[in-house]
């Protein structure tokens, strides 16, 4: 998940979380102890979805429901999915930097030219 996007503000409490993703609070209670999601916290007990949180539990639902996929799969699922993520935002800034050499260096291939 990408810190700072608007896709990870907390705006819903449980009880609006859960009915967003037709599941009961208690299932999202169980993910959140199972690791496969972390809402941030208002005080000790309340929890605040973002909505990155809920495309991560419709995510978890598709895998469960649609595709039969138990919960210690789901977890594997998307811990790799995490990590092909976290490359290909790698990949992206190293690509960005690439380019920006590139252009420096054809600038002063110009310039020597010129």
């Amino acid at each position: 998940m990408r810190v700072g996007s608007e896709r990870e503000e907390p705006l819903f409490m449980i009880g609006v979380a859960a009915r967003l993703c037709e599941m009961h609070p208690q299932t999202l209670r169980l993910y959140e102890r199972l690791g496969l999601v972390a809402p941030s916290r208002i005080g000790a007990k309340n929890r605040v979805y973002s909505q990155a949180d809920i495309e991560r539990l419709r995510q978890i639902q598709r895998l469960t429901q649609d595709m039969g996929v138990n919960l210690a799969g789901v977890e594997v699922i998307l811990d790799l999915l995490d990590k092909m993520q976290k490359m290909k935002d790698d990949a992206d800034i190293e690509m960005e930097r690439m380019r920006r050499i590139l252009i420096e260096q054809s600038r002063r291939l110009d310039e020597m030219g010129a």
